[in-house]
């Protein structure tokens, strides 16, 4: 099928309806009969098929003996209709995610085991996008794209308050990475610290999720194949996480300023 033709499916149109738009793409203006020939629909089909468009608002019908209709312009529609699914996808989001939570309120065991690097840093990002005050890092290791990945749910939070306590460096496919400069432009607070090979992301002293892999032999790359994230929904457990993470912030803090 024309990717033309599914893109407007996707948008609603019927398939004669999309069709139909296509070809008045190219006649601009034109009767049932010339619309019917140019886009194969069947004559009998033609006159339901544009009057459906003219409800959709895709075309405009000309009064007259032929009728005359006339095709607008993609760039008015198609924007139009690209605005009206973002709006309908942020709503559904917003309805689903609030049924979602409600749901997971709910598990007697909120506690899930996470394998593959991927299914990691997907979970790690819905967490950052659920987060409604604040998000407390220790990073010991990072995977290969999951500091971008990272980044950029956190630069799409603006509001939220997100404090990293980090090594120094990690290797990713035998590269040593610099954790401190890859995070310095994302408006965070991250903080040198003696962090073991492990990583621990904390939500609004909610939820967190710990992630631990193999190494190699020489303790610089990760295995990723080994890699294993624990989601955690405890409260309790979580908050007391992050007090705990908050303690060693304030006393790093508090050493720099002894120093300086």
């Amino acid at each position: 099928m024309d990717d033309n033709i599914s893109t407007l499916k996707g948008m609603g149109l019927t398939l004669y309806e999309a069709e139909a738009y296509v070809a008045m793409t190219s006649l601009i203006s034109g009767t049932a009969s010339e619309i019917a020939e140019n886009s194969g629909i069947p004559r009998s089909k033609i006159y339901d098929v544009l009057k459906g468009l003219s409800r959709k608002n895709f075309i405009e019908i000309e009064d007259g003996r032929p009728q005359t209709y006339h095709v607008k312009s993609p760039v008015e529609v198609l924007s139009r209709e690209k605005e009206r699914l973002g709006n309908e996808i942020d709503d559904t989001i917003t309805r689903l995610t609030h049924i979602y939570e409600n749901g997971m309120s709910q598990v007697q065991a909120p506690i899930w085991r996470i394998y593959g690097v991927e299914k990691i840093i997907s979970q790690e990002v819905e967490i950052i996008n659920r987060a409604k005050t604040s998000i407390n890092m220790r990073i010991g290791f990072l995977f290969e794209g999951e500091g971008e990945a990272l980044i950029k749910a956190f630069k799409n939070r603006p509001i939220l308050k997100v404090n990293i306590l980090a090594s120094q460096t990690c290797y990713i496919n035998g590269e040593e990475v610099d954790i401190i400069e890859l995070f310095k432009d994302a408006n965070i607070n991250i903080q040198k610290a003696d962090i073991p090979f492990v990583k621990v992301l904390i939500s609004d002293s909610k939820e967190m999720m710990h992630t631990y892999t193999k190494f190699s032999e020489d303790k610089r790359n990760v295995l990723p194949e080994t890699a294993i994230g624990i989601w955690n929904k405890y409260e309790d457990v979580a908050k007391n996480y992050d007090e705990r993470f908050k303690n060693q912030l304030k006393k790093i803090k508090n050493k720099k300023k002894r120093k300086s």
